[in-house]
Parts: C-alpha cells; structure tokens; sequence
C-alpha cells in the first residue's frame, strides 16, 4: 500500500489514529478493485513497499527490553544484527520469532536478535514470550522507533544490518523464501568478519 498524500513516515504506523485507518481502508478498497478488475499487475506494484523509505542504516535509537536492560545502535554494534518487528494479533509472527529463536541459538553471541513489539498489550506480548521462551532480546516499540526505521506498514518486518551497521536488507511480511535469502545473506556478512 502505499504512502498517503503529506506523509513523512510509514504507511500506517501507528495504526492508531481514525486517519490512518481510513487510509488503510482507502488503500485495501483500492486494490480488491483492482484485483477483481484483473490488473494483478497494478495491484501488486503499488502494493510494494517504498524503496526510498528504506533506511541505508541502523538508526540511532534507545529501547529497555523486558528484563529492564538497554537496546541501543551502540550496544548491538560489531556483529550483524536482525531487528523484528512483529505484533501479538499476528499469526506469520509467531513463527518467525521461532526461527530468530534458533538463529541465535545456533550463532551465538556472533549475532544479536532483537524483536520489536508493535501495535500490541504489554500484558500479552510479555506472556507470548514468556510461553515461546526465546533467547531473543525483546522490547515494546514506540511510535518514534518505528518511525525511525522508515516504512514499517506489515508485521512482521525483518531488518538485516552488517556488522558495520549498514542495511543489508529489509523483508516485508513472512514469505515463503524469508528464511532462505536471511540466512544466506547473513552467512555472507558473518564470513566477512
């Protein structure tokens, strides 16, 4: 979907406000009609997430995880680091969590994970996690972190960053070759270091 006419950042984040969910109800009618016009072609385009709001960076940001330590660019600093963002109310999450999990399992200290809770009850992010037992950092997003990693408009949302702090890559929802093209791209950035 794409961004509205004056936005500055993200397409719905925070959904929030009854503007944007009236845009998001704009932009959901738009593409069924396109769809059900036949214009799949159309329809996907503009469904795309904006390249140019992608960032060339991991922005500057201070977040307390649950157990009340700090998350900043500098703590994660010198090794690749994954950043989810990811809400309770969203199936594909869950299991995308999982993998992180094992991912950090699996390289160690060699990586950092953090995943960003958005659009969701501390109450009920706390319990998931409780109950999916990761050891994966997790955090309560803000608006004005969101807002810093440029256009959060699915969950769950993947940031790749190099060792340098560099964007790798950034994937838009669970699709099928997520995992696959993470961790190929992540072997690469571990093999440099």
């Amino acid at each position: 979907f794409g961004r509205g006419e004056g936005e500055e950042s993200g397409r719905y984040a925070p959904l929030q406000s009854a503007a944007s969910h009236d845009r998001f109800r704009s932009d959901l009618s738009r593409m069924i009609t396109l769809l059900l016009a036949a214009r799949e072609g159309e329809a996907r385009a503009q469904a795309q997430p904006s390249n140019a709001a992608e960032i060339a960076a991991m922005p500057g940001f201070t977040l307390m995880d649950l157990e009340g330590r700090p998350i900043s660019r500098e703590s994660l600093a010198g090794r690749p680091v994954l950043v989810e963002f990811w809400a309770t109310w969203c199936p594909p999450c869950r299991s995308t969590l999982r993998w992180l999990g094992e991912l950090q399992k699996r390289h160690g200290d060699r990586i950092a994970v953090v995943a960003i809770a958005v659009e969701s009850d501390e109450t009920a992010v706390r319990k998931l996690v409780g109950w999916l037992g990761l050891p994966v950092r997790f955090a309560m997003g803000q608006p004005q972190v969101a807002r810093a990693f440029g256009d959060i408009g699915a969950v769950p949302t993947l940031f790749l960053f190099g060792a340098d702090g560099r964007t790798d890559k950034v994937f838009y929802g669970a699709t099928p070759t997520l995992h696959a093209e993470t961790e190929a791209r992540l072997a690469k950035l571990l093999s440099r270091r």
